[in-house]
């Protein structure tokens, strides 16, 4: 089992920033991949950001290139997406995921392919 707990959201006006935290905690699985996704009302939930334990590599949603970075702790206990640059359309959920198998990279982007969610926090940024 792996509990993932979001923190960080907010209201910012456009053009400003946030951090979004994602803390892990894994009793028996080893948690290989992590995602940020994120939902707006009545849209589809959306990859925004990835990155896997092996090699640490980091995979982005072309919308988040250039201004969001994910990163992670040296433990692999929290995994941090900062944004900068927001703009309204940013406005939405956003959920950190985790994937206890490992993943192909043309399935980083589905949300099908990440086991366990977070509850998710709010970003909010206004015009």
């Amino acid at each position: 089992q792996v509990q993932l707990v979001e923190s960080g959201g907010g209201l910012v006006q456009a053009g400003g920033s946030l951090r979004l935290s994602c803390v892990t905690s894994s009793q028996s699985s080893r948690p290989y991949n992590w995602g940020w996704f994120r939902q707006a009302p009545g849209k589809e939930r959306e990859f925004v950001a990835g990155i896997r334990r092996n090699g640490g590599i980091t995979y982005y949603a072309d919308h988040a290139k250039g201004r969001f970075t994910i990163s992670r702790d040296n433990a692999w206990n929290t995994v941090f997406l900062q944004m900068s640059s927001l703009k309204p359309e940013d406005t939405a959920m956003y959920y950190c995921a985790v994937s206890t198998r490992q993943i192909i990279t043309s399935q980083t982007t589905a949300p099908g392919s990440y086991g366990y969610w977070g509850q998710g926090t709010q970003v909010t940024v206004s015009s």
